[in-house]
């Protein structure tokens, strides 16, 4: 903490090399010993020293790197405070449309209650504490979850709240504000899009991404009740992984004993299949397609794939070499398991959208963040038409497809699984397909806005270049967009009145 009040004369003093401080946003920072270990090299400083370098500063650098060597910091000049605003863990963004409407104070919204805003502060501190640091360490190290964080979202019961409501809930006070009765669809969306805010698009998939569209079929579908229970506590407490492996149905299995299926195949680009205790898996059955639970042994091999974004995910290729299976472990009936699939789809696309278009909205703030300290030929970026109309689109973008996801969310809240798998299937879909493409215009008009920054891994742009490098993912994962487009329209001509005057 700063322990002088200083004149900007006494700063101006010193403004030597091996005595060098300089203001940045009205507090005094002696930089002497600093110099030599600054990345960009001690040049820059020199230029700057006995200065003000507010200006210069915040052309270059994050908040963050302040706080970073915040124990630089000598001093706040006299009669002078600091001006640039420090959101601390838990708080809201003061930066116009960095927050969904229904949090910002001066509007109203007809969904959300009191419940669904004590959530919100409750899952954010959380994240801001302890997911954030852990994430953005994995994210570059390309390290998996620790066991640890793990454990702490376990006994905060934010695993279970990872796969919607249900009767998984049932009996929790989920965080000491929710009954688990009452959690609906849009404290669904208000988990999903706080977790979001770590940041790191590898580790968000790394972080349990798997048993989320994995254990929700085991609990829907599995016919042995007491294995049911057993694998839902083993997962839900942490102690297990499981996740999904049904993409590239190359898994065939038969029943020599009537006990046991025996699967041998392959499956490609599953999501935490690196570090699973369990395989949610799609078979080729004698009359037709089959989910099992496998359970990893000797015979199951795992080799990592390296994509886009990080290997936090533990995304994996998998190999079945006859492993031996319990006909216990059939989810739903033989040779129907197309339909164990399908049903879970919806679930897996609606926290897709609410990932894609929370991320979005963070890089439009990092966007009006920039545009206002960004100085360019002695003006700041958005005093220029041109960058003010790629803030509109972008605005434009998140907002209409926020309005549209907490509809939907809604319509969830007040429909039965089965009814959301009719109603729903195709609305969800298109609000995905719709969501990424505006993902694409946002993630270009971004770099753009950024230029050189908007393509580095570090500093300013870090984000937009994150969100630019793996937003194809919300684009590819759960349903590419033409598929779900197709969906869409396809599900509103069932409804289609035969005749049409």
């Amino acid at each position: 903490m700063p322990h002088a009040s200083l004149s900007r004369e006494s700063v101006a003093a010193h403004d030597k090399p091996d005595d060098l401080w300089c203001i940045i946003d009205h507090k005094v920072y002696d930089l002497s010993d600093f110099v030599d270990a600054h990345p960009g090299g001690s040049v820059v400083l020199e230029q700057v020293a006995g200065t003000d370098a507010t200006t210069a500063f915040y052309n270059l650098h994050r908040q963050e790197v302040l706080e970073k060597y915040s124990s630089l910091c000598i001093g706040t000049l006299e009669g002078e405070k600091p001006e640039v605003v420090v959101t601390k863990a838990g708080e809201l963004s003061t930066v116009p449309y960095a927050e969904p409407l229904w949090l910002r104070p001066q509007f109203n919204s007809p969904y959300f209650k009191d419940s669904h805003r004590k959530l919100q502060k409750k899952v954010r501190e959380f994240v801001d504490t302890y997911v954030t640091p852990e994430a953005q360490e994995k994210e570059k190290n390309g390290e998996y979850i620790s066991q640890e964080l793990i454990d702490r979202m376990a006994e905060n019961d934010m695993l279970a709240m990872r796969l919607g409501p249900g009767k998984h809930l049932h009996g929790k006070n989920l965080m000491g504000v929710v009954k688990g009765e009452e959690f609906d669809y849009l404290h669904d969306l208000v988990q999903a899009q706080e977790f979001v805010r770590a940041n790191a698009r590898g580790f968000q998939d790394g972080n349990m991404a798997g048993m989320m569209i994995s254990l929700t079929a085991v609990l829907q579908w599995m016919g042995n009740e007491q294995l049911k229970q057993k694998v839902a506590k083993e997962v839900l407490s942490g102690k297990k992984k499981m996740c999904l492996a049904i993409t590239e149905a190359f898994a065939g299995s038969d029943t020599p004993d009537g006990k046991h299926y025996i699967v041998r195949g392959t499956k490609k680009w599953i999501t935490n299949g690196m570090f699973c205790d369990y395989f949610v898996t799609g078979c080729r059955t004698d009359k037709g397609f089959s989910v099992l639970m496998v359970e990893r042994d000797d015979n199951v091999e795992t080799k990592l794939i390296k994509t886009s974004y990080s290997t936090a995910a533990g995304t994996a290729f998998v190999e079945f070499n006859d492993v031996k299976v319990p006909v216990e472990n059939l989810l739903g009936e033989e040779h129907k398991g197309f339909i164990v699939i399908m049903s879970n789809f919806n679930h897996e696309r609606f926290m897709m959208c609410c990932a894609v278009i929370r991320q979005s909205r963070t890089v439009v703030e990092e966007c009006l963040k920039w545009c206002n300290q960004r100085i360019v030929f002695g003006k700041p970026l958005i005093d220029q038409p041109a960058i003010r109309q790629k803030l509109a689109k972008m605005i434009s973008l998140v907002e209409a497809n926020q309005a549209w996801l907490e509809s939907i969310a809604y319509q969830m809240s007040h429909m039965s699984y089965a009814q959301q798998s009719k109603h729903l299937g195709g609305p969800i879909g298109l609000l995905k397909s719709y969501s990424t493409r505006s993902a694409h215009e946002i993630a270009d008009e971004a770099v753009n806005i950024f230029g050189g920054r908007g393509l580095t891994q570090s500093g300013m742009g870090k984000v937009v270049e994150m969100f630019h490098r793996t937003y194809k993912f919300d684009a590819i994962l759960g349903g590419t967009e033409e598929i779900l487009a197709d969906l869409g329209v396809r599900q509103a001509m069932k409804q289609m009145p035969k005749a049409m005057l």
